[in-house]
């Protein structure tokens, strides 16, 4: 499927006012295209929660912005922080398919306080992280305010897909806050 197709799909789970789009543009660009810092923080086929932490050196927290159920997908929009400083370091979007994990899993991730990397590997769920698409984009005032930026400012996010005991169980957006 077509990269820009798929994020506006994750994106219309939680639409957002015509006036407030999260960006005004969206770039698909190559693995090796990504410049660093961004390259380093998205190029891999690791939990980002992990690599935010190792990164930042800290460890990260969620807050859920909001969540829903969408047809038999439970669908969040979360941010990661900084559990010290609680900058922002992460904007995302995920959608799971609870039917192929334990209910002890899903209560975890239904709890909305771990963030779902952990939450997987906490419970040696055995997963494999398929990076899908690399993704430059210029903030409209949704990025803006989720990612305490500069309208207009560019930053950096991969599309993938989290596979739990080989099957196709998590779709996620992850857009990292601008890096220095």
């Amino acid at each position: 499927m077509n990269p820009l197709i798929e994020l506006e799909q994750l994106i219309s789970l939680f639409p957002e006012s015509e006036y407030c789009p999260l960006y005004h543009h969206a770039r698909h660009v190559a693995r090796e295209g990504t410049p660093e810092p961004y390259h380093r923080m998205l190029v891999h086929e690791h939990h980002m929660t992990v690599t935010m932490e190792s990164y930042h050196d800290c460890r990260v927290e969620v807050d859920v912005i909001e969540s829903r159920f969408v047809d038999d997908l439970y669908c969040r929009k979360i941010l990661l922080r900084n559990d010290v400083t609680k900058d922002i370091v992460q904007f995302g979007i995920v959608r799971f398919n609870f039917r192929f994990v334990t209910d002890s899993v899903r209560h975890a991730i239904e709890s909305q306080e771990i963030p779902l990397g952990r939450v997987l590997i906490q419970h040696n769920v055995l997963r494999h992280i398929d990076l899908g698409a690399i993704i430059e984009f210029n903030a409209g005032p949704g990025f803006a305010h989720y990612l305490q930026m500069d309208e207009r400012a560019g930053t950096w996010g991969r599309m993938a897909t989290i596979f739990c005991d080989g099957l196709p169980a998590v779709d996620l957006l992850e857009v990292s806050a601008p890096l220095p």
